[in-house]
C-alpha cells in the first residue's frame, strides 16, 4: 500500500471523518465493499468497519491505529477506489490495475457541527442502555447495572427491533382489548424457543405500558418450558406462562389478539397462522423457516433453467412461500406487510409477515385476491399447507358473499 494512502486516512480522521466507503474490489466473490464511520464509545472515538461479503455485512471495530493497520489488508490489491468524506472536504482514491494511485480533492462547505455518530443511541431502543430489566440480566444480555454484554449485543438489537414492530401495533392491540369487560389481552408465541422476545414482548407491554395482558409460550422442548417457567417466577411476571405442546394440535384457547412464531419449521408456520384466522388475532407476527414445502413441489417451465440450480431454488422457493402466505393472509381478511426483520440466532430467516385484521372486504376485492393467488399458485405448481387449512375458511366466506348478493 502506497504511503500516501495511509496519510490521506491519517489526515482525515484527524478532520472528523464522517465517512468512508473503499470499493471496486478485485474479488468481489469474496468481499464487495468496506465502509467505515467514527462511533462515539463511552471510551471515546472508535470506527466501525463493514465488510459486505455476498448478502452479509460483518462488523469491526478499531481505535484510529487500528484503523490504520487494518488499510494494509484493503489496498493491497484487493481494492481499487475509496471515498473518504470530512467535515470540510472529500478525497477520492483511484488505483489503476499497475497501482498507481490517483488522488482528488473536493473541498466542501464545513457545517455547523460535525459529531461522531453515539454508539448504540438510547433514543433508537424501546429497551435502553443502562436500564434495569431483570429478564435481561437473567438470560445474560445486561450485567447487574444494565450494562449490554458486548457479545450479546446482537441478541439486544433484536429484542429492541422486535418491540418495535410490536409498538407499530399497539393501537390494534389495545383496541382489541377495550372489547373485554377487564380489557385483557391474551398473546400466544408458538415455538417461543428460550423465548427471549416472549420476555421482551410481557415486559414491554405490562412493564411499560401498563397493559392488562396475558402471554402463552408454547415449545415442544420439555427442558425449555421449564427453565422459561422458572424465570417467569423469579421475575414475578404472574400472567407469562409457558406450556409444552405441538402448534397443530393446540386448543389451549378461543380468541387470541396476537400470535406470534418466530422461526416455527416449515408447515408448523402454516398451522399457527391458521390458528391465527380462526380465533380472529388482531395481529399476526411470524418470521418463517424453512420452507420445504414448495421446494419439493416448484414446477415452472419458464424457470426451469434458472432453477435448475439447488440454491436459487431453495431460495426462490422460500421468497414464494411466505408470499404466497402473505396473499392468502389477505384474502382471509388480513392487511399484510412482509418486511425485514434481524437474522435470527441460529438461521440467517430475516422476513417477517406482520399481519393485521381490516375492516370488511367487498365481495369483488376478495374474489380479486383470491383468483389473483390460485393464478400465482398454479404457475409454480404451489399446493400450499395453508391455503388446505383456510379453504373452509375461504369458502364458507365465499358462501356469505353470494348470499349477501354483494
Amino acid at each position: 500500500m502506497e504511503q500516501k494512502i495511509r496519510e490521506l486516512f491519517e489526515l482525515y480522521t484527524r478532520q472528523n471523518l464522517v465517512q468512508a466507503t473503499i470499493s471496486n474490489s478485485t474479488r468481489p466473490e469474496e468481499i464487495t465493499k468496506v465502509t467505515i464511520r467514527p462511533i462515539e464509545g463511552k471510551q471515546g472515538i472508535f470506527y466501525q468497519a463493514g465488510q459486505y461479503r455476498g448478502t452479509k455485512v460483518f462488523h469491526s471495530n478499531y481505535d484510529r491505529e487500528g484503523l490504520l493497520e487494518a488499510l494494509s489488508d484493503w489496498f493491497e490489491g484487493l481494492f481499487r477506489q475509496a471515498e473518504l468524506t470530512c467535515a470540510g472536504a472529500r478525497a477520492t482514491v483511484l488505483i489503476s490495475k499497475k497501482g498507481k494511485v490517483t488522488i482528488k480533492e473536493k473541498k466542501l462547505a464545513v457545517p455547523k457541527a460535525v459529531r461522531p455518530a453515539l454508539h448504540n443511541r438510547e433514543k433508537e431502543y424501546l429497551i435502553r442502555e443502562g436500564m434495569q430489566v431483570p429478564f435481561l440480566k437473567e438470560l445474560g444480555v445486561m450485567t447487574e447495572d444494565g450494562t449490554v454484554v458486548r457479545a450479546r449485543y446482537d441478541k439486544f438489537r433484536q429484542i429492541n427491533r422486535f418491540l418495535e414492530f410490536i409498538d407499530d401495533v399497539l393501537p390494534e392491540l389495545q383496541k382489541r382489548a377495550g372489547t373485554r369487560e377487564d380489557n385483557e389481552l391474551r398473546i400466544i408465541d408458538f415455538g417461543c424457543g428460550k423465548s427471549y422476545l416472549t420476555f421482551a414482548m410481557y415486559y414491554y407491554l405490562h412493564e411499560r405500558k401498563g397493559l392488562n395482558v396475558r402471554v402463552t409460550g408454547l415449545d415442544l422442548k420439555e427442558d425449555v418450558i421449564a427453565d422459561c417457567s422458572a424465570l417467569a417466577a423469579r421475575c414475578g411476571y404472574e400472567k407469562l406462562s409457558f406450556l409444552h405442546g405441538d402448534i397443530a394440535s393446540y386448543e389451549g384457547e378461543d380468541a387470541v389478539d396476537m400470535i406470534v412464531t418466530l422461526h416455527a419449521c416449515d408447515t408448523a408456520t402454516d398451522y399457527a397462522l391458521h390458528k391465527a384466522v380462526i380465533w380472529n388475532a388482531a395481529v399476526i407476527l411470524s418470521v418463517p423457516c424453512c420452507q420445504h414445502e414448495l421446494n419439493k413441489q416448484i414446477a415452472c417451465e419458464p424457470l426451469a433453467s434458472v432453477l435448475g440450480y439447488g440454491l436459487i431454488k431453495e431460495r426462490t422457493a422460500a421468497l414464494f412461500t411466505d408470499a404466497l402466505r402473505a396473499r392468502l393472509l389477505e384474502c382471509a381478511g388480513y392487511r399484510t406487510q412482509i418486511l425485514e426483520f434481524i437474522d435470527m440466532e441460529h438461521t440467517p430467516k430475516n422476513i417477517l409477515l406482520r399481519c393485521v385484521k381490516r375492516g370488511k372486504m367487498t365481495a369483488e376485492e376478495r374474489e380479486n385476491k383470491l383468483r389473483d393467488y390460485e393464478a400465482c399458485a398454479a404457475f409454480l405448481h404451489a399446493d400450499l399447507t395453508l391455503a388446505e387449512l383456510l379453504r373452509p375458511v375461504l369458502e364458507a366466506e365465499k358462501k356469505d358473499w353470494e348470499g349477501d348478493g354483494a
